[in-house]
């Protein structure tokens, strides 16, 4: 019947109007959370080109070291996968692109015959690799909204100690770099090992001179060793913070589509409700005409009228 039609799209249109506060106020949360994420990933980032620009300069100078990082495998049997993603959802594709960027490298490593070793950031990619079975060789949550440089020398500390001691011959990186608050893209980048010597050299040949006048303690090739982890850990760090910033502005525009999602139900369910008012009205006054008339009654228009202004503010 049509009132109980009524009641039902009024209840419906309750539960959207709460959903569409709730979407709302976490797009607002977002928005304020990515700008803080846009800003701690711009302060992180002096450090990082420093020290890159030191490496590149030091082997420029001639500093050259046999560093475990250095190592190139004559023959990759195993490869290691870095997927960085978040702890909660409501992100759009956000862990879903990354996941699948790293799922990308795991088959292309089984295609060349090699075994693969996940390292994982983030409760999605957790979830998602340990119910389809994959073996997680590491993982980390709690980190991926906030990572600092403690958190990153941690997991860059694990990934070391694997490389080294050799459990893995390569690392990839997946992460979602941040470009501009509307556009981040997915990247797969080389982890471990480093580039050689030589090929630091080359991209710090520009400024290569600048440091020969100086000497270090203990020697060149002693500060390029000890630069190299926190080179390492300053890559990671930098993926984390762009990753943290991703997620968020991810957050905030899924959150604006739900946002007005809603609206727009909300628009179409209040004009099926005034339809269904609109036939419970007409209903009503039929059966009040038809009864009057089976009456012999005079005053239906009378009755009609009555029924109008009674509904006169309601929308039909």
């Amino acid at each position: 019947m049509p009132g109980a039609k009524e009641r039902e799209l009024r209840r419906r249109i309750g539960s959207v109007q709460s959903t569409k506060k709730i979407t709302r106020a976490m797009e607002l949360i977002a928005a304020t959370r990515v700008v803080k994420a846009m800003n701690r990933a711009n302060e992180a980032k002096p450090y990082s080109t420093q020290v890159t620009g030191v490496i590149e300069n030091l082997a420029a100078g001639g500093a050259s070291v046999d560093h475990p990082l250095l190592r190139e495998a004559e023959k990759t049997e195993r490869v290691g996968i870095i997927a960085i993603t978040s702890d909660r959802g409501l992100a759009g594709a956000y862990n879903a692109s990354v996941i699948r960027a790293a799922e990308r490298q795991l088959d292309a490593a089984r295609t060349e015959g090699a075994d693969y070793s996940l390292i994982l950031i983030g409760k999605k990619a957790h979830d998602y690799f340990s119910f389809r079975n994959y073996r997680i060789d590491a993982h980390w949550t709690g980190m991926s909204d906030t990572p600092t440089y403690e958190d990153a020398r941690e997991v860059a500390g694990k990934v070391m100690e694997m490389f080294e001691s050799g459990h893995v011959d390569r690392v990839e990186l997946a992460y979602t770099e941040f470009l501009t608050m509307g556009t981040q893209r997915v990247t797969v980048r080389r982890y471990l090992p480093l580039e050689t010597t030589a090929t630091m050299a080359e991209a710090g040949s520009g400024s290569g001179g600048a440091l020969a006048s100086f000497e270090f303690e203990p020697s060149p090739g002693g500060v390029l060793e000890s630069l190299l982890p926190r080179y390492m850990e300053s890559r990671l760090y930098s993926a984390m913070l762009e990753a943290a910033a991703s997620e968020h502005a991810n957050r905030q525009r899924a959150m604006k589509a739900a946002t007005d999602n809603a609206e727009e139900l909300i628009i179409k369910l209040s004009r099926e409700m005034n339809q269904a008012r609109q036939a419970s009205i007409t209903t009503e006054i039929m059966e009040i005409v038809g009864g009057a008339e089976a009456l012999g009654g005079d005053d239906a228009n009378d009755m009609i009228q009555a029924i109008l202004e009674n509904t006169e503010g309601t929308t039909v």
